[in-house]
């Protein structure tokens, strides 16, 4: 058990992915710290984790809020023991922040159905760029001090194919996604001296209940985006949340990663390497 005893913090931990994440390091012996905005989601995954053997704390929190975060990482610290892994997985966009169309059309400038780029209200997008920027940010400054202190740690952050190319319709999305291999690469380098490694996934395309709605039509068919997908990853299919851990977990070990440090790792079945020509 490579992690035995050591504390895990993931945020986001109710979501599709990081839930999975969460239940795979305490298997393998970690203490997990769930970090999410919803209780409800959160303790379900806890008592997943407990009825397996394993040890899983829940800490309802808005990683956007310095003193939520702040007083969590204390209470973990204090049941748990210092953090000694950061799964930075919370995140996400919201619909308002989306266009209904991919390209400017010239009604966007008179009465018009759906939302263009100009319809879009600053704040929706800031509230999206703060989730997926300062989410990450605010608990790497917290958490990761707790690393340096002990003079070891791992954090791990969320990127996307985003990160890479901007998908059509999500602009906020896109901007503050590909703002997370900047800060990967930038913090990788500062604390490096602190004995901390710091790197980065970047999820293809993965069905949970976000992009249900988006790839997937009712009766369980494709929309024509999530064709498009398809079409544009070499595998022509959707990943599944365990596929992400193996890159996780190689990430997260000093022993077989612990000269890799400052990387955003693509899992997403070719689609970031096809030009889609």
């Amino acid at each position: 058990m490579k992690y035995k005893n050591q504390v895990a913090v993931v945020t986001g931990a109710g979501g599709t992915l990081c839930s999975v994440i969460a239940k795979k390091l305490a298997a393998e012996g970690a203490k997990v710290a769930l970090i999410g905005r919803t209780e409800a989601t959160l303790r379900a995954v806890a008592d997943e984790i407990t009825a397996d053997g394993g040890i899983a704390r829940v800490c309802p929190a808005d990683v956007t809020d310095e003193a939520a975060i702040t007083e969590a990482a204390a209470m973990i610290k204090a049941e748990l023991g210092p953090c000694r892994y950061l799964i930075n997985g919370a995140g996400g966009n919201n619909n308002n922040a989306v266009t209904t169309r991919e390209t400017f059309l010239p009604d966007e400038l008179t009465e018009h159905e759906g939302r263009g780029f100009f319809d879009l209200d600053a704040a929706v997008m800031s509230s999206v760029i703060n989730i997926n920027t300062m989410g990450t940010l605010i608990p790497s400054r917290i958490f990761g001090r707790q690393m340096a202190e002990a003079g070891c740690g791992a954090i791990l952050n969320f990127a996307s194919m985003n990160s890479y190319k901007p998908l059509t319709k999500v602009p906020a999305y896109a901007m503050s996604k590909a703002a997370i291999v900047n800060f990967t690469e930038w913090l990788a380098a500062y604390l490096a001296p602190a004995g901390i490694r710091v790197n980065a996934v970047a999820p293809g395309f993965f069905v949970n209940e976000r992009s249900k709605k988006i790839l997937m039509t009712p009766d369980g068919g494709l929309t024509q985006r999530g064709l498009n997908v398809q079409a544009h990853t070499p595998m022509a299919r959707f990943g599944e949340a365990a596929e992400l851990w193996g890159c996780v977990d190689w990430l997260l070990d000093d022993e077989r990663a612990g000269f890799v440090t400052g990387i955003t790792v693509p899992v997403d079945g070719g689609f970031s390497a096809h030009p889609g020509i």
